[in-house]
């Protein structure tokens, strides 16, 4: 399945970056190489793959595991039949790309910034979930209740735009940010009665 699979080798490459500082460095995501040097353009996607350290690794493939098999083996099967595994894998490399737009314009100039993680995508994932399912049941950490999903998507993007303005952390909030964001659009480019689900989800969750 594509879930297993892209766990499986961001665990691997994420491994390998872990042992070998020069494969690491080859393969994040440096704006300023790919601005001075179009052959780097790769690092684009291959920097999705890597991960700065084990806790790092563990909560962005913990959390593209619920919610990935979640989309691919009910929700996009349910709603796009045999254009689901294609839109599934447009979803996740869309949201690497687009969540690095930002990065890059912003330190193109900087030769210092580089980026690793899959959290643009794992993003991605998670508010496509969202907006489908909007009144699920999430559990996280440290809350004794679960909460429902549109609550707990409101508050990470509030939290991810407030930090991006904010700044002076090593943590991509742009990526969490415009890959929450791309995940949305996506959806509901893919099938436009989304947003009216959506809207009667939360209406009834506040009536029922």
């Amino acid at each position: 399945m594509i879930t297993y699979s892209i766990l499986g080798f961001t665990v691997i490459f994420s491994l390998l970056g872990f042992r070998d500082r020069a494969f690491l460095n080859k393969y994040m995501f440096n704006p300023w190489r790919v601005y001075n040097n179009k052959n780097e353009w790769y690092t684009v996607l291959t920097h999705a793959f890597l991960h700065v350290d084990y806790t790092h690794l563990f909560f962005n493939m913990f959390t593209f595991y619920i919610f990935g098999l979640a989309l691919e083996q009910e929700l996009y099967p349910f709603f796009f039949h045999s254009n689901a595994r294609i839109f599934y894998i447009m979803l996740y490399f869309g949201g690497i790309i687009v969540s690095s737009v930002p990065a890059y314009e912003k330190h193109k100039h900087d030769v210092a910034y580089s980026a690793v993680g899959a959290s643009g995508a794992v993003y991605a994932v998670l508010f496509s979930y969202i907006l489908i399912n909007p009144t699920a049941k999430l559990e996280i950490m440290f809350l004794p209740v679960p909460i429902p999903a549109f609550i707990l998507g409101i508050l990470y993007l509030v939290y991810e735009w407030y930090m991006s303005k904010r700044g002076r952390t090593n943590i991509g909030h742009d990526a969490h940010l415009w890959g929450g964001i791309f995940g949305v659009v996506f959806t509901v480019l893919l099938h436009h009665e989304f947003l009216q689900m959506f809207y009667h989800h939360i209406l009834d969750y506040f009536t029922s």
